[in-house]
């Protein structure tokens, strides 16, 4: 029986395509989860999205392929966005990889990763076709918690983005197959279930002739088990008032939205290909607000796109100093190969776009903080995730709390508790992104 190792990089989509290549593997009759200096082939799952995903996607291969030399690896295989976007020139280039395998070909791994064992040497792409999950996973981290991939691919056609030329375009699974796993996924005892694609809510639209968002929650919320069903990933102008219903009306679905607005200014906005402005994007918040008054805000932004102006810089900080996000993430602006934002004029050095994503999490900081703070006396319902052994407490996730993406709750329980259970904890202080607590009974 073949060892296998696997390092999986990136969003929480590849960890889905991860978790259904050890499933193909496992069945295959191999061992999985072997330590990589005892594993026969080491598979890295890359990240190929920005310049420091791929980084570190090139860090990880380097660093497995010392196993080649002291300890038994016979095949070091790259899988993923890297090996999608780069094809030939992966193993062209670091030559210590043996095979590279393109998305299309994720569920041929096992008979690649035997054939790279014994000796073989191609490299394998396939067509991008419908997507298929249907054969199964092996969660990769907490059994209670875990990811609902409805569709692969994006038509939206950012221009700072490389995704449609790496994933194709898009391609929803149908809503009796996302049910299928979901339901499947309940039964092994998963509570929690974050459902992600490219773009959520343009989630249907090549197979129902519209978006079918809405539709699939509601479905999902009719599943035994699940507790909390929460949706990444929602693009503004596609946030519907059927949608903010949905999710104001459903107990199970979280009272969270991850609206990745990007920018504000509507000049920037256009040349990114994207719609709105300041205004607009303010009263899509204020709508949701009024609608979902205990809702959770998380957003991600770019700074330093080519041709943003100290104005347009200080009109994006604005705003997030106005309207007081609950969660942000901000990056860099980075110029990717092959897009069309990459041959713009007025590309803005490293420096300077460094400068402002920094002035922006600096904002967001003080934001966190207070809104933390203002928390204090009041009780929420926890999912416990472990037991901290060195400061002797449990810590889990609030409804407000996306998995690995947000912060924590430590609190003290004076009875011992299951991890994977839900309980209601007291607020009591916080530090920076975290809360500090007690169980409330």
């Amino acid at each position: 029986m073949y060892k296998i190792s696997m390092v999986s990089l990136g969003c929480p989509k590849n960890q889905v395509d991860a978790e259904m290549m050890l499933r193909s593997l496992k069945d295959a009759g191999f061992e999985i989860g072997a330590e990589e200096a005892e594993a026969d082939a080491i598979i890295i799952n890359t990240c190929g999205f920005i310049e420091d995903a791929k980084k570190e996607a090139i860090e990880n291969i380097l660093e497995a392929a010392q196993y080649k030399k002291t300890g038994r690896c016979r095949a070091l295989i790259v899988t993923g966005c890297l090996a999608e976007r780069y094809r030939d020139d992966v193993t062209a280039e670091i030559p210590e990889v043996d095979v590279c395998v393109g998305i299309g070909c994720n569920g041929n791994i096992a008979e690649i990763t035997e054939s790279a064992i014994k000796g073989g040497r191609e490299n394998y792409y396939g067509q991008k076709d419908a997507l298929d999950l249907n054969r199964g996973r092996i969660l990769g981290g907490y059994p209670f918690s875990t990811y609902l991939k409805i569709a692969d691919g994006c038509d939206n056609r950012c221009t700072y983005c490389a995704i449609p030329m790496i994933r194709g375009r898009l391609r929803s699974r149908r809503i009796e197959d996302c049910v299928a796993e979901a339901e499947r996924l309940a039964a092994e005892g998963v509570k929690e279930l974050t459902v992600v694609a490219q773009d959520t809510t343009a989630y249907g639209e090549d197979l129902y002739g519209k978006p079918m968002l809405t539709e699939l929650l509601k479905e999902l919320c009719k599943i035994d088990g699940l507790h909390w069903i929460r949706t990444l990933y929602t693009y503004p102008d596609r946030i519907t008032d059927e949608l903010l219903d949905t999710v104001a009306e459903e107990p199970k679905l979280v009272k969270y939205f991850d609206i990745p607005i990007q920018h504000v200014n509507g000049e920037i906005l256009k040349r990114m290909n994207r719609r709105g402005n300041y205004e607009s994007i303010s009263r899509l918040l204020d709508k949701i607000r009024e609608r979902i008054p205990d809702v959770t805000l998380r957003t991600t932004l770019i700074t330093g796109f080519p041709g943003e102006t100290e104005e347009q810089f200080e009109e994006l900080a604005r705003f997030v100093k106005e309207k007081r996000f609950d969660r942000l993430g901000c990056f860099a602006y980075s110029a990717e190969e092959d897009t069309a934002a990459a041959q713009f004029a007025g590309q803005i050095d490293e420096q300077t776009k460094q400068d402002r994503t920094d002035n922006i999490m600096e904002l967001q900081m003080t934001v966190a903080g207070q809104k933390n703070a203002e928390k204090a006396g009041t009780v929420t319902e926890v999912l416990i995730e472990g037991w901290d052994d060195y400061i002797k407490c449990y810590f889990g996730r609030t409804p407000a709390d996306a998995p690995e993406v947000d912060g924590k709750i430590f609190f003290m329980s004076h009875r011992p508790l299951k991890i994977g259970d839900f309980v209601r904890v007291r607020v009591n202080d916080c530090i920076d992104y975290d809360l500090l607590g007690e169980l409330y009974e």
